[in-house]
């Protein structure tokens, strides 16, 4: 699809992966909003890279259908969502596990996530055109010690997206999972902080890279899946 002029919502933009995302898609001449909990953070990154923030919390559940259709307006319509949002929550054992671990994490990368992505799709179906990016991880494709919870997670949004593509394919939407392998992020940091670059692993210009080509692709065709691994992981 054709970038300039496109109108794109991408959560958790504030930093990282969604941050780096945003700031490519605006160089291209897209139209995008960020969303995040940090509003002043959130209004700071936007400043600095020409996005629309919004005040958007995606665990609260009661507040995604108003949020959702708060930032279409802003946007003044949709073409693409990128569901970029996530936590990890404690990597526990299996003895260690509580029901509580699941309901925070998939709250946020299950629930909500999908509770949003039905709200964008809605529009999506009326104009017979949409692309729906959603953030995996390699561990969406192979388990982990002390994964149970984040993996069970991610393995979740790929089952999601492999649904939303049959749903969707014939309404002329794409669903895309990019799945990174370890990014230095503030991913996982109580403080948001982020982390510094390191030569082994990747970055998130690595995986926004990925997400602009993938979007870029011109609309007769689609790719369902897409992993990104580090070339040097030792």
């Amino acid at each position: 699809m054709e970038l300039k002029g496109a109108k794109i919502l991408v959560t958790g933009g504030s930093s990282g992966i969604g941050k780096e995302t945003a700031k490519l898609l605006i160089e291209k001449g897209a139209k995008v909003l960020i969303t995040g909990r940090d509003i002043s953070k959130l209004k700071s990154v936007a400043q600095n890279i020409g996005a629309i923030a919004l005040d958007f919390d995606i665990s609260k559940t009661e507040t995604i259908e108003a949020k959702t259709k708060e930032a279409i307006q802003l946007l003044g319509g949709i073409d693409v969502l990128v569901n970029n949002a996530g936590i990890g929550g404690d990597f526990t054992t299996l003895d260690e596990v509580t029901a509580e671990d699941f309901q925070n994490v998939f709250t946020t990368n299950v629930f909500n996530l999908a509770l949003l992505t039905k709200e964008v799709s809605s529009y999506f179906k009326e104009q017979m055109n949409g692309t729906i990016i959603n953030i995996g991880s390699t561990a969406s494709l192979k388990g982990f010690a002390r994964g149970t919870v984040y993996a069970g997670s991610k393995f979740a949004l790929r089952g999601m997206t492999q649904c939303w593509q049959a749903e969707l394919r014939k309404f002329n939407v794409r669903v895309t999972l990019v799945c990174p392998s370890e990014v230095t992020t503030a991913f996982g940091n109580e403080e948001r902080k982020e982390r510094k670059e390191e030569s082994n692993k990747l970055n998130s210009y690595d995986i926004a890279d990925t997400i602009v080509h993938v979007i870029e692709k011109r609309d007769r065709g689609f790719v369902p899946e897409v992993t990104v691994w580090a070339t040097n992981p030792f």
